[in-house]
């Protein structure tokens, strides 16, 4: 099973994790799927291609070798191949897990991995603006606050950054998994940096994600850490929701 797809800064950015005291959660990108025409959403039916069925099991195994840690928890989009990401980057886990837990661990579905439910509200409000700006200039308006039937960003991202938080392992050497989609890690990551413009190069690849972490003893008090792309910066969790109107 190859990594070469994986994009590069996913196997640098496991030297900037911290300390195995620390546990640690992967807010990933489902694997390869198979390719859609045209600027609108994906559909839920796009599967796995065989390529990214052996990318996943190559990357949970590769993280599991890699960074010493064991899988303790996963958390999942509902859509079936976010299911299978997650699945099989167990799989692979298992390989390299000398006790063999890691294939008792349950995927728990969550519907704010997904849309409707991270971000959107009203769905039969959000639909035209989707099909006409493309998933790109979509999460542009997003971000700035432009679009009916939408939470408010920090509302949005809060939520979904305190679901991880709850599911976030609480022992040394633990790692949880988040399996979601590009435009959800896409609006993440755009407001919690403040960036009101997405470029192309800012979309999240197939495959790629955020390793985040939590200092503080409960969401609301806490200090976020992620890693993306090769840099680690941090965030006031109070400062954060205190921006919302």
């Amino acid at each position: 099973m190859s990594l070469e797809r994986l994009p590069k800064s996913m196997i640098q950015a496991i030297d900037l994790l911290p300390d195995h005291k620390t546990p640690v959660t992967l807010f990933t990108r489902h694997s390869i799927r198979e390719i859609v025409s045209g600027q609108g959403l994906a559909g839920y039916d796009l599967q796995l291609t065989n390529e990214g069925k052996d990318l996943a099991e190559a990357w949970g195994k590769y993280l599991i070798q890699n960074t010493d840690r064991v899988i303790q928890h996963c958390i999942s989009s509902p859509i079936q191949r976010c299911v299978d990401t997650a699945a099989l980057m167990i799989q692979g886990a298992d390989q390299i897990t000398m006790r063999q837990n890691t294939h008792h661990i349950e995927i728990v579905e969550q519907g704010l991995l997904v849309e409707p439910g991270s971000f959107v509200l009203d769905i039969q409000q959000v639909a035209p603006y989707f099909k006409k700006q493309g998933a790109l200039g979509f999460i542009n308006s997003f971000v700035n606050n432009a679009l009916p039937g939408m939470k408010h960003p920090i509302t949005g991202v809060v939520d979904v950054l305190e679901l991880i938080y709850n599911t976030h392992p609480r022992h040394a050497r633990g790692l949880s998994l988040a399996v979601s989609h590009d435009t959800i890690i896409a609006a993440m990551l755009a407001v919690i940096r403040n960036q009101n413009q997405l470029n192309r190069s800012d979309w999240p690849q197939m495959m790629e994600g955020v390793f985040v972490w939590f200092e503080g003893d409960c969401f609301a008090e806490s200090v976020l850490k992620w890693i993306w792309r090769g840099e680690l910066h941090q965030l006031s969790i109070r400062e954060f929701q205190q921006q919302r109107p």
